[in-house]
């Protein structure tokens, strides 16, 4: 993970990103999704920004996706 997935700012709603769901934590198993909500107020956080995905899904971003090539940014 680098550190623009950790930043709040490079994170937008409508975005498609990967994130790790908190079940999934242990194994790293990451679920894509799009942007519905950012849950972390921080401008930053570690572990990366915790959100909300359009399906109610809630996970912290792991990894931005290019929608219109489908590949990791």
């Amino acid at each position: 993970m680098n550190d623009v997935n950790k930043q709040r700012s490079s994170i937008h709603p409508g975005m498609a990103v990967l994130v790790v769901l908190k079940q999934d934590q242990s194994t790293g198993r990451l679920t894509r999704g799009i942007v519905k909500d950012i849950l972390t107020r921080s401008s930053s956080h570690p572990h990366g920004i915790k959100v909300r995905l359009q399906n109610g899904l809630v996970g912290r971003v792991q990894q931005l996706v290019d929608p219109t090539t489908d590949e990791r940014a």
